[in-house]
């Protein structure tokens, strides 16, 4: 079978199926009918807690942005049995827009990920004037605004469930990182981390497509692609299709990294390369990049990669030039980087590569 791979150019739009990766809800007269601190019992709706679970099956995160006293509503949301539904919940007397673009912050999300639910139109107002990416629903028309297709990825993977506590694990990361005394390397070195790269099994593909459509910030050319597409790629004998799996001592990121390669005789083109957010701050955003140039160095051939500027993909441009990739030719904001094979670098010490065949 013979499969071509679209040339990188202009920058596809992403897919609308799947856009929404957290929904941000108000408490009083949203989650639960009353206001807190004036009815002080308040009930919860159970039509948007099954909402809640349903989605968070999916893969789809949730927060909170509340004008609530914190530790009144933490009570409430514990004594509802929701507290763990929720990642990094703002509740606070500041603006709902501040809320969210602190979230947006501490998750490692585009806005434009968000989804904000709220009864007052006062205050769906306020976020869609400062923070436009955001897409606002009024808990009026909250089912059926919650099954349109952005709320719903295309597939549901083992990960997708999984999601709400690597999300977790993230932020318990960060906590203890931000109270770790000593090197950055010293920490890293602390969280026994293991960079696993394999060819991509067609049990991988439903989250290689997830992959494609949910990095922005590094991914190499911004297009996405399908499970079909993966799938024939994945079979064709002038590909190289490897997925990137990362774990450590509070668990497993899941699979984090993609890379596409087309093996030409005198040269291997890199149409793909793109890593989660989830593993920007880990160290290891070179280690694939890396593996993909240690083969093609023990391949004889040089090694090209597309890149095209989207705006929001700065990071994966530097993680090139420190690769020791240089631009070779440019059309608009499609650039073509060929790789030094002379500055192929090892795994960082605090990171354990594991190669499977």
């Amino acid at each position: 079978m013979t499969v071509t791979t679209e040339r990188a150019g202009a920058v596809p739009a992403k897919p609308v199926q799947g856009r929404i990766k957290c929904i941000v809800w108000d408490l009083d007269n949203t989650l639960w009918d009353g206001v807190l601190l004036e009815d002080g019992e308040v009930t919860v709706r159970p039509v948007v807690v099954k909402l809640i679970h349903e989605l968070d099956r999916k893969g789809v995160l949730h927060s909170v942005a509340s004008k609530n006293d914190r530790d009144a509503a933490m009570e409430k949301l514990r004594e509802f049995g929701l507290e763990e539904m929720f990642l990094h919940p703002q509740i606070s007397w500041n603006a709902k827009s501040e809320s969210i673009k602190t979230l947006a912050k501490a998750l490692n999300l585009g806005l434009d990920a968000f989804a904000f639910v709220d009864d007052q139109e006062f205050e769906r107002a306020e976020v869609a004037h400062q923070v436009p990416e955001v897409t606002c629903v009024d808990v009026l028309e909250l089912e059926e605004s919650l099954a349109r297709p952005e709320f719903h990825p295309r597939f549901v993977t083992d990960e997708s469930a999984q999601r709400r506590a690597m999300y977790r694990g993230q932020l318990a990361r960060e906590e203890l990182e931000q109270e770790f005394v000593g090197t950055n390397e010293e920490f890293l070195a602390g969280l026994d981390m293991t960079f696993t790269i394999a060819p991509a099994r067609r049990e991988d593909l439903q989250r290689a497509e997830e992959l494609t459509v949910r990095t922005n910030q590094l991914n190499s050319t911004g297009r996405t692609y399908s499970y079909d597409e993966l799938d024939a790629l994945r079979e064709s004998p002038d590909h190289l299709l490897l997925v990137a799996s990362l774990t450590d001592v509070f668990g497993s990121y899941g699979k984090i990294g993609l890379a596409l390669v087309e093996k030409g005789e005198d040269a291997w083109r890199l149409c793909m390369m793109l890593m989660s957010c989830r593993v920007m701050s880990r160290g290891v955003g070179m280690v694939l990049l890396n593996h993909i140039m240690r083969l093609a160095a023990e391949a004889g051939v040089a090694v090209r990669a597309d890149f095209v500027e989207t705006g929001r993909n700065r990071m994966m441009q530097i993680t090139y030039a420190f690769a020791g990739f240089r631009e070779v030719s440019r059309d608009g904001a499609h650039v073509v980087l060929e790789a030094d094979l002379g500055a192929v670098q090892p795994p960082p010490a605090y990171v354990k590569l594991e190669i499977a065949e």
